[in-house]
């Protein structure tokens, strides 16, 4: 696993070898990275935007996003097992500084509260099998953390049936191998 683009393109990124973190794959980040640059649905300025990663494990997304230069991320794991290589994937960028790690529940309904500043995009990768991920959705909007014109990009299995609140719009949905990745709007 490397990072597909930016200034850091090519660097390898670690992973860990328990199956319970599931690394989001080069080709589905690509392919996310295209759609949120090309999509007429949407309008991201990725070098002014400020990017919330949830569940984050070895900061896959996040570092792609630091790497193709992103004023700032924000890293949200508490998995003991992963976060030491988390660390260790943002520490070998070594001059970089504009990157946060929260080691917290990302289900305590006041963890939105820490944010002084609104998000142009959540990226949202919860366990497969994890169906509360709904809550979280509901707490973005609650705490309204995200930008008016801002997404979530949501990464699950691609046969989940998951049920969205009603004020959550998906405006594109993509399918990578075993996964799905949508791309939602409130």
């Amino acid at each position: 696993m490397r990072i597909i683009g930016g200034s850091f393109k090519g660097k390898k990124i670690h992973h860990p070898k328990d199956i319970n973190t599931r690394p989001l794959k080069d080709l589905t980040k690509e392919s996310i990275f295209n759609v949120i640059n090309h999509s007429n649905k949407f309008n991201i300025n990725l070098n002014q935007s400020i990017i919330l990663d949830l569940f984050s494990g070895v900061g896959s997304f996040g570092i792609e996003c630091i790497s193709r230069g992103v004023k700032k991320v924000i890293f949200m794991e508490n998995y003991s097992k992963v976060l030491p290589i988390l660390k260790k994937n943002l520490q070998s960028l070594k001059s970089i500084n504009n990157y946060k790690i929260i080691e917290k529940d990302i289900y305590d309904e006041n963890i939105f509260s820490l944010f002084n500043y609104k998000f142009d995009i959540i990226f949202l990768d919860p366990p497969y099998k994890d169906k509360n991920f709904v809550k979280i959705l509901s707490n973005i909007v609650n705490k309204q953390i995200l930008n008016k014109d801002g997404i979530i990009i949501l990464h699950r299995h691609k046969n989940e049936k998951d049920i969205l609140p009603s004020n959550f719009k998906i405006i594109e949905e993509k399918k990578y191998g075993i996964s799905k990745i949508l791309f939602i709007k409130i």
